[in-house]
């Protein structure tokens, strides 16, 4: 098994469930219009890799290790890190209107699901505790609870985290992709719409029922957020934020494994990635990466297979990569499922997760690879060397 030996570094913070982590860091020498092949995450004792974020203009990337936040320059030296997380930190993505981090956060026990932001220049040691040194503030997203929670055999009672089960509205199991870019409605390419954020939902894999073979997406527009922001939960989870949401859309995938575990907005084709693993029902291709045309708006339709008719606003699939007649469903066989940034020029970090064994303990290691959108199928990314 390969070991990263290029230092270890011991990472104390109250409560936190990282006691260790080694960090490695690539050879390659970031430059202005040139970035590093690989650029490695280090290794901890935590969970596996959920997503990254990078932050170009300061040269930083961020790892989420589903319960810490590994802060690193672009040559995979870490230089800050955050513990504590108490719930189920999954995808990233970096605002550059204000210049902090946004990650999905569940509370699967506490039926509670929220945006973790953080201020990620206040990140300067590591062993910071999520909970205690004000890097990280918290906005529920009610939404979200009201799909999970929804009772939809109309038994009186829910049903908990499970996928077993006719309850969870659109097989709703929490959310974990999320990005940065403009409203649908207005047409990713024409660039005219606000930034907005993003949110996709988990979706539990279940193949017996019709209800769940769509993402769903919401939007929302974060520039009033500061409002709803509260601490960390802990104790009591709090219920701080939007009534309601900009926009929601459905985006007719078949049923997939846990949802969008990734989603990117690429400005240089203004087109949407979702990056999945892949579902089980035969009846669809079960591809890992889709693709929403972002040219095209949405169209107001049925979001089939629901218990009682519905309609909503609903998304195309980009027309190209791999086709599914029989389904109409088109995409690619791709990684992606544990990071994918898009850098806006055709480039992107795709993040490998790994294990390493250390002194008899396991931890969890990362590599973000950079890579160069082809769209050839059946994978459409090849690896940029040299």
């Amino acid at each position: 098994m390969r070991t990263f030996a290029r230092g270890v570094l011991t990472v104390l913070a109250a409560g936190a469930l990282v006691a260790q982590g080694t960090v490695a860091a690539t050879a390659a020498e970031p430059r202005t219009g040139r970035l590093p092949t690989e650029i490695r995450g280090g290794a901890w004792k935590a969970g596996h890799v959920q997503g990254v974020a990078v932050d170009r203009h300061k040269g930083f990337m961020y790892f989420s290790f589903t319960n810490l936040l590994v802060k690193t320059d672009l040559r995979g030296n870490p230089v800050g890190s955050v513990s504590g997380f108490t719930g189920h930190l999954g995808d990233l993505d970096y605002n550059v209107k204000d210049g902090r981090v946004y990650g999905s956060l569940e509370y699967k026990a506490a039926k509670a699901f929220y945006i973790a932001i953080l201020d990620v220049d206040r990140i300067d040691r590591m062993g910071m505790d999520a909970r205690t040194s004000d890097v990280v503030s918290t906005v529920h997203l009610k939404e979200v609870v009201d799909d999970y929670t929804a009772d939809m055999n109309g038994d009186g009672k829910f049903d908990g985290d499970t996928a077993n089960t006719p309850d969870h509205r659109y097989g709703c199991s929490g959310i974990d992709g999320v990005a940065f870019g403009p409203e649908f409605d207005r047409g990713g390419r024409t660039k005219r719409g606000k930034q907005v954020l993003t949110v996709a939902y988990g979706i539990y894999s279940n193949v017996s029922r019709q209800d769940n073979d769509h993402q769903v997406l919401l939007q929302y527009d974060v520039r009033k957020w500061r409002k709803f922001e509260r601490p960390l939960p802990q104790s009591a989870p709090h219920t701080s934020g939007p009534s309601d949401v900009d926009g929601k859309y459905f985006v007719r995938t078949g049923n997939t494994r846990y949802g969008v575990q990734n989603l990117e907005y690429d400005a240089h084709s203004g087109n949407w990635l979702m990056a999945v693993y892949k579902g089980a029902k035969p009846q669809f291709p079960n591809y890992s990466l889709f693709v929403v045309d972002g040219a095209k708006r949405p169209e107001t339709g049925p979001v089939t297979g629901q218990p009682r008719p519905e309609r909503g606003e609903l998304l195309p699939l980009l027309r190209k990569g791999l086709h599914h007649e029989a389904s109409g469903t088109y995409g690619w066989q791709s990684g992606g499922q544990y990071g994918l940034v898009s850098l806006g020029d055709g480039r992107y970090y795709l993040v490998e997760s790994g294990t390493v064994v250390e002194d008899g303990v396991t931890k969890q290691t990362a590599r973000a690879l950079l890579h160069r959108w082809t769209g050839q199928p059946p994978t459409p990314f090849r690896a940029v060397t040299g």
